[in-house]
């Protein structure tokens, strides 16, 4: 069996990336609602998905208020898909 990448294996980050999978981008306060995680927590886990190139943050303002912005990256997408295929072995599927 092949192993698991130890970034994707913790469970906000997978979750994270499985929010970002399915869209263009999401901004901070969805991924929190998605993945029901702490600002704090959450924030801690975009910076090593950002450090790892799997995604790409941009903070800027919508009007007034402070907006972060994720996308995931072909890296990243490359990376969530070989997870996968390295889970089915151990799903037996």
């Amino acid at each position: 069996m092949k192993p698991l990448d130890p970034l994707l294996h913790s469970q906000l980050r997978l979750a994270v990336m499985s929010v970002l999978m399915n869209l263009d981008e999401a901004d901070f306060v969805y991924i929190k609602q998605q993945t029901q995680s702490t600002a704090g927590n959450l924030s801690v886990q975009l910076d090593k998905l950002a450090e790892a190139g799997y995604i790409t943050i941009e903070k800027g303002f919508a009007g007034k208020k402070p907006r972060t912005t994720c996308r995931i990256t072909q890296l990243g997408k490359d990376a969530f898909a070989a997870y996968v295929d390295a889970l089915r072995p151990y799903l037996g599927l």
